[in-house]
């Protein structure tokens, strides 16, 4: 959990009041240059996050002219907590050390340097040691913190390398099932169509089971590129070929069986993006099969037209027949998934009644090229 932003800023300022409090207490009395150069190192202590050489260079002469203890440790602090270069260390170190050991002015050194003087030398080896190894410490705290975000990182990407194994391996079974129950479905289907297009003495029934083998073929063809998409998980992507195009939009409405018309006029000789006239096409495919599920019979009217850069599909059937309504499973899924198709798209899609009992579904695909935005206003 990262720290609060104000966190720093608080250190900081206590530090530099302490640092203050430490220069009137030790040059206080002598005032004079010791206590300015004792206020200077305190102020310094600002700049110690982003330079810390310049904030341990302010405390030096402070250190040297008068015995003030916190704004040499803060900056010495702050250089090992910024680098791990020996030779800086090792000179700032010694700077620091000869500050707080040897007497000022130098005249009086006498016989203060010596063996003898122990206790001088262990307290330095403390003053100088102490904040560098707290700087050093504090370095590897950073360090360790990368690597524990680097390996959470690295234990997300693995969670989510499985997590795509999984889904392979969902889909290798979802093709199955599709392989061996709704092709072996529809191959029925298209079986049955073709005895009965030879058997039937009516020529419209003839007609009729003609359509039905036509359609349960094209169904089983483009359920095979499915399949094939399903079982290439973690492989390249399979195109899903021949993708249908407003161009096919005639024939997908003359092989509905329904009162249909289509309107391709405003869009002639114009072309979009290979996913929009994707969109476009499963929009009115959706739409011809919602009308002959909840409204058999109604009349329909399918247009595409230009909107700006994007284009606009509309399927909008009038009021139902008074033939009843087949009773054909509805998931309810259907309208939900050309929403999102839409919306992928960067566009929109609205569907409901219209004052005379029908039903309008609206959708605006911008060109899948452009960046995605929402639809302009009509």
């Amino acid at each position: 959990m990262s720290p609060a932003p104000w966190r720093p800023v608080a250190v900081d300022a206590a530090l530099v009041v302490l640092a203050l409090l430490d220069a009137l207490f030790s040059a206080g009395r002598e005032g004079g240059a010791p206590l300015v150069l004792s206020v200077v190192a305190a102020l310094g202590l600002v700049v110690r996050r982003r330079w810390p050489y310049a904030a341990f260079a302010l405390s030096m002469p402070a250190l040297y002219v008068a015995y003030v203890l916190v704004a040499p440790l803060a900056g010495l602090y702050a250089v090992a907590a910024s680098t791990r270069a020996k030779i800086p260390l090792v000179v700032c170190g010694a700077l620091a050390a000869a500050g707080y050991y040897l007497p000022w002015p130098p005249g009086e050194l006498g016989g203060r340097v010596g063996p003898h003087d122990l206790l001088g030398l262990i307290y330095t080896a403390v003053f100088v040691g102490a904040p560098l190894a707290l700087g050093l410490l504090t370095q590897t705290r950073h360090d360790l913190a990368d690597r524990l975000a680097e390996l959470r990182a690295g234990q997300e990407r693995e969670r989510e390398l499985v997590s795509e194994r999984v889904l392979a391996g969902e889909r290798a079974r979802l093709a199955r099932e599709m392989h061996d129950v709704v092709s072996h479905q529809v191959s029925l289907i298209a079986v049955q169509a073709g005895a009965l297009r030879i058997t039937a003495p009516d020529a419209a029934v003839r007609e009729t089971a003609a359509t039905i083998r036509e359609l349960s073929v094209r169904t089983l063809d483009e359920l095979r590129h499915m399949i094939g998409v399903l079982r290439a998980a973690g492989g390249q992507p399979v195109e899903l070929a021949p993708q249908p195009r407003l161009a096919d939009l005639p024939r997908l409405v003359a092989d509905s069986g329904q009162r249909a018309s289509v309107d391709l006029h405003a869009v002639d000789g114009r072309e979009w993006a290979e996913p929009t006239e994707r969109a476009a096409y499963r929009t009115v495919q959706e739409g011809l099969t919602n009308v002959g599920k909840h409204a058999p019979g109604a009349e329909v009217a399918v247009r595409a037209a230009p909107r700006g850069t994007g284009l606009l599909v509309t399927v909008c059937n009038g009021p139902p027949a008074e033939a009843p309504a087949p009773d054909l499973p509805a998931g309810g899924h259907g309208l939900i998934g050309l929403r999102e198709r839409a919306e992928l798209l960067g566009g929109e899609l609205t569907a409901g009644p219209t004052p005379d009992g029908g039903f309008l579904l609206e959708a605006y695909l911008p060109n899948a090229h452009e960046p995605r935005r929402g639809a302009p206003a009509s």
